[in-house]
């Protein structure tokens, strides 16, 4: 398997009083994705809430996904991150089990291990079963960091086969490629570039739940090597990326953006919630901006807010 281009990190679309999960919500979008040429998709990450799934969700998230993605040609790299290993090393065999092609493993969180105990985490679940592994290196949400020598300490294991890098650092993916072999994908819209100039085949995106064209327009002026056209698309794309990842915490950007542009009810989960209005008609004025309602399949007409 070789990790090349735009993988969209899918929101998990729940009914309007955050309830349950709206399958048939969920197949539409995946469908979205590959007609508008992602290479795969990421259910149950950060952008998916995963943190608020139960396992029976968990499960059948990643199962439905895997359902409509592998028809369509997608790639699946399933969410099967905990800070609890144990925990981990289940969803990452049950990934394999469903049929996923991957699976993305994040830094444990809150607990902070030192780097000693991130290696052996991730090396028990590289283990403990055939499937691939996405190491996934964000400590904004974890409160801890993979160094450089643990990623290399961990590049040598045969089943750990790429990073997700959403440190803010280039410095760091540049190292990263210099001294492993690990695929390396942007965790961060606005860096695809900086991060390809590095090294970088590409990125797990969240603009792209709803630019999905786009990002793969990006991603494959990279793989071709057209710098000029990717710096415009870049620059397309960035006051995008940058408002919907800074104005609020991911995924309630993102998610407000979709049931602005009718593809998801914008229901959330507590802890979190859904914005003010005056961030929810900033986020109708970045759509407008960037005339995203021309993407390429029809959408229902950007909506003012309540």
């Amino acid at each position: 398997m070789t990790l090349r281009g735009a993988y969209t990190a899918l929101v998990t679309p729940f009914t309007a009083d955050g309830s349950a999960v709206e399958l048939d919500r969920l197949a539409d979008n995946i469908r979205y994705q590959a007609a508008c040429g992602v290479a795969g998709v990421v259910p149950c990450g950060t952008t998916g809430e995963a943190p608020t799934l139960t396992d029976q969700e968990h499960r059948v998230v990643v199962e439905k996904t895997v359902e409509i993605a592998r028809p369509a040609g997608l790639t699946v790299i399933a969410g099967a991150g905990s800070n609890n290993t144990a925990h981990a090393v289940h969803l990452h065999r049950f990934a394999q089990a469903a049929g996923a092609d991957a699976a993305l493993h994040v830094c444990p969180y809150y607990n902070k291990p030192n780097q000693e105990g991130l290696y052996r985490h991730f090396m028990m679940i590289a283990d403990s079963c055939g499937l691939p592994v996405v190491l996934y290196n964000v400590p904004g949400r974890t409160g801890v960091r993979l160094t450089a020598d643990t990623i290399v300490r961990l590049a040598r294991h045969p089943a750990i086969t790429a990073i997700k890098d959403a440190t803010g650092s280039v410095d760091l993916a540049a190292e990263i490629a210099i001294r492993t072999q690990l695929v390396l994908l942007s965790g961060d819209d606005p860096l695809t570039l900086p991060i390809a100039a590095v090294g970088g085949v590409g990125v797990i995106s969240v603009v792209s739940n709803i630019v999905p064209d786009k990002v793969a327009s990006l991603c494959r002026a990279i793989l071709d090597g057209d710098w000029s056209e990717a710096r415009v698309l870049h620059g397309n794309l960035l006051a995008l990326s940058r408002g919907l990842l800074t104005m609020d915490t991911n995924p309630i950007p993102i998610k407000t953006a979709m049931a602005i542009l009718g593809r998801d009810t914008g229901a959330m989960r507590l802890p979190l919630c859904e914005p003010d209005p005056k961030a929810r008609q900033a986020v109708a004025d970045l759509l407008r901006a960037a005339n995203v309602a021309s993407s390429c399949l029809p959408v229902k007409p950007v909506m003012a807010p309540d």
